[in-house]
């Protein structure tokens, strides 16, 4: 009995002693949860509401661009970039940023003494701050009634060109990164200079913690496998225009993104984006990451599979080289040519090579003499003024009231309309220009009528074709040529006839001769045939994602007739006994049909031609159509020809091609990468060229 009343005594202890200690333990608890919730639950509360939420994008390289035959174009390549972002930090702070990075990196200082002047006064006045204050005092400023932002707008006003003359070399290299580190939005990071040196990179991280709101970050920069082959059509990559950021922040884009700004890069902008993925920080209010949460990664832009032929764009590169290098001497100022190649039945550009520039191909605009005529003869078909094997009689007109003559090259006698295709007759034009308005030399006098209808006549036909009008193609800023007016004297509706007095680019002849090949039908040119899911190796071709199919612009409605006359008329050109090319194309394996052209322009107040050549081949089953422009030659014996001569050659290395292909080659320096300079201009557009007709006697070919 007693030994049971002694264990109940121990049992009794224990069991206080454990509720004895975890009274203890939750009074502590209580303890902390009373100082947590009232002694530092305000302190707490700052902290969290400080604590920002920061999504930070990351950018995601852009899709690749191929030829036809999956030769990769254009591609990426991985760079160092060294950004800033902006926390609303003061400037002293920046400006000591500035001088501390410019022990790193170098900005271009060409135009910094003689640009940017409201940007080098505020910069001198943060190098100079008591000197500046000095310039309007407090009491000037209160006597004045002029707030803060005036005052300083007073002082910056007065800091004289000396004071800006007196910063060194090293104030406008620091200068320049200050600038820099300004132009961004503020808690966006903003690429400061790209295409960082390793060894530098590598310096600005060592000292990184000394460099607030810098960082080095991977970056894409894109690379042109072939050099300059078609550099300007691919287009450029750059900031947002300030004029389209609105649209662009409505479709989803950061402001630092960088954006397609001209030709393919722009129109294919939603393709060729990169899918970007994002990094989620937590930031105190200085800016200062507290933790990162997720990294988001994000994809390659979708590819784009072009319709160029870049080994046969090399090739015809060549041939111009050549040709302009041998020519030199037969041109009034800078040698220059141009070339289109097409497929006609798909609109597909094979190529558009310029000797200056390839944009020329489709943004500048010449008068082209008659390698425009079978939308004349189409017009006095179509119109009833001469049916197929009407006859006129080819001899010099003088235009009444006026010293001025129209005449073919050589005074042809009677030709039907197959002769004045083959040997290039302007008085066969001029009679349907004259008989279009009901105008009859030696007997209409002065009285022409209502000739401006005869301007709407032949330009209704002439549109039909692709003259005068947009081609269609899938680039921006393709130019339409200058359409000279009604309002001009009569007589220069019977030039417009021939090729005299509107201006048409080297693509819409390019499309006019397919719409010849065609039989009547206008397709758009297209310069990219397809859209590719981005291969995840990177090695390969990805899968379609759209393939875009011919697009028939318009059908010329008339007797298939008339179309088979007009390529009769072609195919004598070349080889007719008397054809105008028939000396040309004698080792092109297959049969070509063109026309020749040869308009007077002055440069420089001198006289001189627009050589001009299109046709397509083979002859009974069309597959290739082009387009050669010469501006600028000499009209002087033996400057003839270049422009035949380049579209011979141009056939010859089609059908070449088609036979045994070693691949486009690179340059010997290697591909080049993306221009990492700062565009300044306000306008990078191409300025449409045009050539004013001054002509009087014009020769026919």
């Amino acid at each position: 009995m007693g030994e049971k009343l002694v264990h109940r005594t121990h049992l009794s202890t224990r069991l206080n002693f454990l509720f004895f200690l975890v009274f203890i333990l939750f009074s502590i608890l209580i303890l902390r949860l009373g100082i947590v919730q009232i002694v530092q639950g305000e302190e707490y509360d700052e902290q969290v509401n400080r604590e920002v939420s920061v999504m930070e994008p990351i950018e995601a390289p852009r899709g690749h661009m191929y030829d036809r035959y999956g030769n990769l174009m254009v591609g990426n390549e991985l760079i160092l970039t060294v950004t800033y972002t902006n926390r609303n930090r003061p400037q002293e702070d920046i400006l000591e940023t500035a001088e501390k990075l410019n022990e790193f990196i170098s900005l271009d200082t060409e135009n910094a003494a003689s640009s940017y002047e409201r940007d080098r006064r505020e910069f001198w006045a943060l190098k100079n701050p008591e000197a500046f204050e000095d310039k309007l005092s407090v009491e000037e400023q209160n006597a004045q009634g002029l707030d803060d932002g005036e005052a300083h707008t007073v002082r910056i006003e007065s800091v004289s060109d000396e004071e800006l003359a007196s910063l060194s070399d090293e104030d406008l290299e620091v200068f320049m990164i200050w600038r820099e580190l300004n132009s961004g939005y503020n808690n966006i990071p903003h690429k400061v200079q790209r295409g960082l040196e390793y060894e530098e990179a590598a310096l600005i991280t060592e000292q990184i913690e000394s460099l607030p709101g810098v960082d080095i970050i991977r970056d894409a920069a894109r690379k042109y496998t072939y050099g300059d082959s078609l550099r300007p059509v691919f287009g450029e990559v750059g900031s947002i225009p300030r004029e389209s950021v609105e649209r662009f922040l409505a479709e989803g884009y950061e402001r630092n993104e960088e954006v397609g700004t001209s030709y393919l890069e722009e129109e294919y902008e939603a393709v060729l984006r990169g899918r970007k993925g994002a990094l989620e920080n937590f930031t105190d209010t200085d800016g200062n990451v507290i933790r990162s949460v997720e990294d988001t990664p994000g994809g390659r832009g979708y590819d784009l599979k072009l319709t160029f032929d870049m080994e046969l764009q090399q090739r015809l590169e060549d041939i111009i080289d050549e040709a302009l290098d041998e020519r030199s001497g037969n041109f009034l100022a800078d040698e220059d040519a141009y070339v289109v190649m097409m497929e006609p039945d798909t609109g597909e550009v094979l190529a558009m090579a310029g000797g200056s520039n390839d944009l020329g191909t489709f943004t500048q605009g010449y008068v082209v003499g008659s390698s425009m005529k079978a939308a004349s003869v189409l017009a006095g078909y179509d119109t009833g003024v001469l049916p197929p094997g009407s006859t006129i009689n080819d001899r010099p007109i003088r235009l009444p009231g006026t010293e001025r003559t129209i005449s073919s090259v050589n005074n042809l006698g009677r030709v039907d309309d197959l002769t004045a295709l083959e040997r290039s007759s302007n008085i066969y034009m001029v009679e349907v220009a004259m008989r279009i308005v009901d105008y009859t030399p030696g007997v209409s006098g002065s009285n022409w009528g209502n000739y401006t209808r005869g301007f709407d006549i032949l330009r209704s036909y002439y549109a039909q074709f692709g003259l005068g009008v947009e081609t269609g193609i899938d680039l921006p800023n393709e130019f339409a040529g200058i359409d000279g007016g009604n309002d001009a004297p009569p007589g220069s509706m019977l030039f417009l006839a021939f090729g005299q007095f509107d201006t048409y680019t080297p693509l819409q002849l390019a499309q006019y001769v397919s719409t010849v090949a065609n039989s009547g039908v206008r397709i758009a040119p297209r310069v990219v045939s397809e859209i590719l899911e981005p291969d995840p190796g990177g090695e390969e071709l990805g899968t379609i994602s759209h393939q875009f199919e011919p697009k028939i612009l318009n059908t010329i409605d008339v007797d298939e007739e008339y179309f088979e006359r007009i390529q009769e008329g072609f195919y004598r050109v070349v080889h007719g006994s008397q054809g105008t090319a028939r000396n040309f194309f004698s080792l092109v394996d297959e049969e070509v049909a063109g026309k020749t052209g040869t308009a007077q322009i002055f440069v420089d107040e001198e006289p001189g031609n627009n050589q001009t050549f299109v046709g397509y081949a083979p002859f009974e089953e069309p597959e290739v159509a082009f387009s050669v422009v010469v501006p600028g030659t000499s009209n002087q014996a033996g400057s003839g020809g270049i422009a035949a001569g380049i579209a011979s050659r141009a056939m010859e290395e089609y059908f070449d091609l088609k036979e045994e292909r070693s691949g486009p080659q690179e340059p010997e320096d290697g591909p080049e990468v993306e221009d990492f300079e700062e565009d300044e201009s306000e306008d990078d557009s191409e300025e449409a060229e045009t050539e004013e007709n001054q002509g009087d006697d014009v020769e026919g070919q």
